[in-house]
């Protein structure tokens, strides 16, 4: 079974970059897709990015498209999350997700998630 564990988190000054890593702790290889989600204090979870099991399709939350570039490497079975010109309302904690499909991208299984704050 797929165990996910998230790492890269932190506080950045707005305008600010993070890169957010996933990987399966086990292992296992699993042809997921993966993929993160967002929850920021008060609010419902919302979905960031996903990408295929093979890398070569992605699919974005439109908003976000062109700031948040989602990547893979198959090798390591590690999925990346990179932030460029973050904002305060980014602040959140992002959840790693994998599940079969990818749009729409809903998480099967789910790490424990990293706080990303963004300090204007």
């Amino acid at each position: 079974q797929v165990q996910l564990v998230e790492s890269g988190g932190g506080l950045v000054q707005a305008g600010g970059s993070l890169r957010l890593s996933c990987a399966d702790s086990r292992r296992t290889f699993s042809p997921y897709a993966k993929g993160w989600f967002r929850q920021a204090p008060g609010k419902d979870r919302e979905f960031v990015a996903a990408i295929s099991w093979t890398g070569s399709r992605t699919h974005y939350d439109d908003s976000l498209k062109g700031r948040f570039t989602i990547s893979r490497d198959k090798a390591e079975d590690t999925i990346f999350l990179q932030m460029n010109s973050l904002k305060p309302e980014d602040t959140a904690v992002y959840y790693c997700a994998a599940g079969m499909s990818l749009n729409p991208f809903r998480g099967d299984y789910w790490g424990q998630g990293t706080q990303v704050t963004v300090s204007s």
